[in-house]
């Protein structure tokens, strides 16, 4: 079965080749067919239909605001072209202290919480917004170079940044993360990280993967450390971008061969087998005193994909 998360299936073609035109990007910029979607703290700006709550749909501007940025916004960084070749860019205006003009330019239009407002665009839009999100959060955190501290400057319609003093060229990270639903039999391990009032959230386990580490090591070894559980037999499901800030989720089913829960609680509140049964109650919101992920989250796809017997396993 093949999965397309939210914040996955971006649709636009990156533009590999036009990006190392500097010219070119400068000339796109203000073409009258280019869209530019302005981020606000890293909330995109958003436009939501009345008629149909709880449509809503990125709100691309055209060239014309650029004029009033001022320079340390840091330009627009491009996106990518659409099937029918309109250039995209994204823009950074967290300097404007009031965005709310810029905001009106698209009526109907405020900036959002990417995450909330990812639930209600359609889903190859928040493959879009995952793209822009994590660049330009990127940017803002990595303006000066890594190896001799000059502020570095924006290259290949932001896919780089080059140190004009040492000539260091730096690239987006995107960091993996394995997450995996744990499960022996017709039982599955599920870990709570925060309480919530008198609700538990339980979600699968995970962690950021290590250098020199394969999925599958990753796998065993977060679980390990979380759980004390040993795992064997480690199954690739999905993946899914999570663009807070700049993470590649890398879901897998993972099969105990030891049933010895031992909590590490500087990482974890709770973890705890699950009946099959009982997850299919989570499922629905059923289970009394316990909230799972929702289907923004691949975490909820990889437990539903085993309760349901569909899991590739």
């Amino acid at each position: 079965m093949s999965y397309t998360h939210i914040f996955a299936g971006n649709p636009l073609d990156r533009g590999d080749r036009e990006r190392r035109d500097d010219e070119l990007i400068k000339r796109m910029m203000r073409q009258d067919n280019v869209r530019i979607l302005p981020f606000h703290e890293l909330m995109p700006l958003i436009r939501r239909s009345a008629r149909r709550n709880p449509h809503a749909e990125l709100a691309w501007l055209s060239h014309e605001f650029l004029d009033d940025l001022p320079p340390e916004a840091g330009g627009p960084k491009f996106l990518g072209f659409d099937e029918d070749r309109n250039p995209h860019f994204a823009v950074d205006i967290s300097v404007v202290e009031d965005p709310s003009q810029i905001a009106a330019l698209a009526p109907g239009a405020t900036f959002e919480d990417g995450r909330s407002a990812a639930a209600d665009i359609p889903g190859d839009q928040t493959g879009i917004l995952a793209q822009a999100r994590s660049n330009l959060n990127w940017h803002s955190r990595h303006r000066y170079c890594s190896a001799c501290g000059t502020e570095s400057q924006s290259q290949r319609g932001g896919h780089m940044r080059q140190c004009p003093n040492c000539d260091a060229q730096h690239f987006p990270r995107t960091d993996p993360v394995a997450i995996m639903l744990v499960y022996r039999g017709d039982r599955c391990v599920m870990g709570q990280t925060v309480a919530r009032s008198t609700t538990t959230f339980y979600s699968c386990l995970a962690g950021f993967m290590d250098q020199g580490e394969s999925i599958e090591d990753g796998v065993r070894r977060e679980v390990r450390e979380e759980s004390g559980l040993e795992v064997g037999k480690v199954t690739y499901h999905s993946s899914q971008p999570w663009p807070f800030p700049a993470s590649l989720m890398i879901g897998c089913h993972a099969e105990a061969i030891t049933e010895d829960i031992v909590v590490d609680d500087g990482e974890m509140s709770d973890v705890r087998w699950f009946t099959r049964d009982e997850v299919k109650l989570a499922l629905e919101d059923r289970l009394e005193g316990v909230n799972i992920p929702g289907p923004i989250a691949i975490a909820h796809h990889l437990i539903k994909a085993w309760a349901n017997g569909t899991a590739n396993i």
